[in-house]
């Protein structure tokens, strides 16, 4: 057995940086549990499943935005960065809902949304009153239109959502919105938006969160003096040197060395990860202790369940551990992306990305190619194992542990994603992955709540309640569990060596004290190295892997 080993890093288990090998659940709250019957989620919801996370292992929770919002995209149109939303509860819920999290031995992190408001936010409100060059103007992105009454935008950019970036306020000026028109861009270089934010972190901090997710963490610093580069030049959204007029500039890093000073009042410290997408030669910057701590690398989300796939995204991963002094981040679904196990059983295209096939799918209603979703459940439960195995943090996505499926065909009416209205048709958006969780196997919402749901979850969805996979020993919630509670006892220094098979189609890894991780994505069964076979994906065939699996080995010295 060769051993080839990536290098150590150090390891601070308690205290200060719990967040290096933590796993985080992340919670969109309006799909979670729903405490009243209104059919929405909300924070006493979530309180009243606390036991699950406990009972599933997790160390944290990431809530996903819970303040006041229209909705325009999914609470990430913020009216009040300080408050919550009335239909998810009040402060006091708040309160309640982190005291019962830190009683269970759980951390809380909030999501915090400093690229924009929503266009009710009270600043923008007076932005708009207070007409052109008005003070109130210089917290957004106002520039005068052109041609004659400046009736035409500023220039041809366009939304991340479809359609022009830019929307007319009818005094000649527009406003610039990378996202939905409801959701102007803040103006980073105004030093009154600088100091909200501070107090904001300080506002949440002092209330008991323990760190920060920060959406689109590269997009606070923007270049719009003119020339303006045409749209061409500025759809990609990733450079290696920091020149793109939107995404990634330097002077973001200062923003973020401001908040190092915020956090760091607090003991322990407070710490955020970063939601960057940017080139991966740029992303150990907003992961650096100076910075934010930590960044998600998606890069596990694009790849296919390929050996060489899941190789290279590790390999970068360690890289970027090697070069922040940071953790890196490990995760396989979230609120954007299709579910997991739906992806993984879609037929492959050469040409484009496990998520890019989920899209096009997703288009035609899930009937155009034909998932597999029996395969997909499997290579999602092989794939949680490599991620749990790793050193660095995982996030889980609410549902993931129970291999719940995308739902594709949710009717026009129940969607809510702004991306299914603005892209012209050309993508469904992503409300498949944010149906409500069912928690048991009947009645009229599973369990979510004494009511309905919305959007509505289809009948199938019974077969993944909790209740119904907690009393199933080979559910993919027992396998959760059990490789939960096992990684809190195996989980040492941040090492990690690869482990050569002549098999390509086997990926073999291997952590301090013999802990062995040995994925299958062969077709015929593999042998284990000879120790104790701690965990599995699927049950082994005369104690060898079979295909599309994972195994945990612990082997002696």
């Amino acid at each position: 057995m060769a051993v080839m080993r990536a290098g150590g890093f150090p390891f601070p288990r308690e205290g200060a940086d719990w967040w290096r090998s933590a796993v985080v659940y992340q919670i969109y709250p309006r799909s979670f549990a729903d405490s009243d019957g209104d059919g929405i989620g909300d924070l006493a919801g979530v309180t009243s499943r606390v036991w699950h996370l406990a009972a599933l292992g997790v160390d944290a929770v990431w809530l996903s935005p819970f303040y006041p919002s229209a909705l325009a995209d999914g609470g990430y149109d913020v009216d009040d960065h300080r408050d919550v939303d009335p239909r998810l509860g009040t402060l006091a819920d708040f309160d309640e809902l982190v005291g019962a999290l830190h009683g269970a031995g759980l951390r809380i992190i909030a999501d915090i949304v400093p690229n924009h408001t929503s266009d009710r936010h009270p600043w923008f409100r007076e932005a708009l009153a207070s007409g052109r060059g008005a003070r109130e103007r210089e917290r957004y992105i106002f520039r005068d239109g052109r041609g004659p009454g400046g009736a035409e935008p500023p220039n041809d950019w366009q939304s991340g959502f479809g359609g022009p970036a830019w929307e007319p306020v009818g005094d000649g000026q527009w406003y610039f919105h990378y996202f939905a028109k409801e959701q102007p861009d803040l103006n980073w270089d105004d030093p009154g938006v600088r100091e909200d934010f501070r107090t904001t972190l300080r506002f949440w901090s002092d209330r008991g969160v323990d760190g920060f997710r920060i959406d689109v963490a590269h997009g606070l610093v923007k270049d719009l003096s003119e020339p303006f580069a045409p749209w061409s030049e500025v759809a990609e959204v990733t450079r290696a040197d920091g020149t793109h007029p939107l995404w990634d500039r330097e002077g973001v890093h200062e923003i973020y060395a401001d908040w190092r000073r915020v956090f760091d009042e607090y003991d322990p410290p407070r710490f955020a990860v970063a939601e960057a997408a940017v080139h991966p030669t740029r992303r150990a910057r907003y992961a650096s202790a100076e910075g934010l701590g930590q960044a998600f690398n998606f890069q596990m989300q694009e790849a296919g369940f390929q050996p060489d796939e899941f190789r290279a995204v590790i390999d970068a991963g360690l890289a970027d551990m090697r070069v922040s002094g940071s953790t890196t981040t490990w995760l396989l679904g979230c609120h954007d992306t299709l579910r997991v196990a739906t992806r993984y059983g879609l037929p492959r295209d050469p040409d484009l990305n496990s998520h890019q096939v989920g899209q096009r799918w997703l288009l035609t209603n899930g009937a155009e190619p034909v998932a597999d979703l029996a395969l997909g459940e499997r290579r999602a439960r092989a794939a949680a194992l490599v991620l749990l195995a790793l050193p660095g943090a995982t996030y889980v996505y609410q549902g993931d542990e129970l291999g719940l499926h995308e739902v594709p065909d949710l009717p026009p009416e129940s969607l809510q994603d702004p991306i299914a209205t603005r892209s012209g048709g050309t993508a469904k958006g992503r409300d498949g992955c944010r149906v409500p969780l069912p928690w048991t196997p009947d009645g009229p919402s599973f369990g979510f709540g004494p009511g309905g749901a919305q959007p509505p979850q289809p009948a199938w969805f019974g077969r993944y309640a909790v209740s119904v996979e907690a009393d199933d020993p080979d559910s993919t919630l027992s396998m959760y569990r059990r490789a939960l509670s096992l990684r809190r006892s195996l989980t040492s220094e941040e090492e990690f060596a690869w482990v050569s098979d002549p098999d390509e189609s086997v990926l073999h890894f291997v952590r301090p004290g013999g802990w062995h991780c040995v994925s299958n994505f062969g077709g015929a069964p593999v042998e284990l190295p000879h120790g104790t076979v701690a965990v599995s994906s699927v049950r082994l065939e005369d104690g060898r892997l079979p295909r599309e699996a994972t195994a945990w080995v612990l082997v002696e010295d």
